[in-house]
């Protein structure tokens, strides 16, 4: 694969689907055109990158980092942009599925390294 490295294809997917994920709400059920369009965009971007991504990267192990990171980004956007709160079990969740992506990241054989 020629351009830029997987894992950066696979850091711009996440951070494209988390701005759209985050702007559904603000669709309003699709009756806003701008927040609408963010999120079309956001998940062309993603998907698009990601498709990439598995050219190199085996989907299991791509989809575990783009669910984990995607969770734990989501989350932040709800606490900052929305006013959403976090209990303590909701974090220790969110902070065992970002364990479990460095666990296959650092020590996984069905990781390219």
């Amino acid at each position: 694969m020629s351009g830029p490295s997987p894992y950066v294809l696979l850091g711009i997917a996440i951070v494209a689907e988390v701005i759209g994920t985050s702007a559904l709400k603000a669709t309003e059920g699709f009756t806003r055109p701008w927040p609408s369009l963010l999120v079309l965009l956001g998940y062309g971007v993603a998907f698009y990158c990601l498709s990439r991504t598995l050219e190199t990267i085996p989907v299991g192990i791509s989809y575990a980092i783009w669910s984990g990171v995607g969770i734990a980004l989501v989350s932040l956007v709800g606490v900052a942009l929305y006013g959403q709160r976090l209990d303590l079990p909701a974090m220790a969740g969110m902070a065992l599925i970002i364990a479990g992506v460095v666990v296959i990241n650092l020590f996984s054989s069905a990781a390219p390294h």
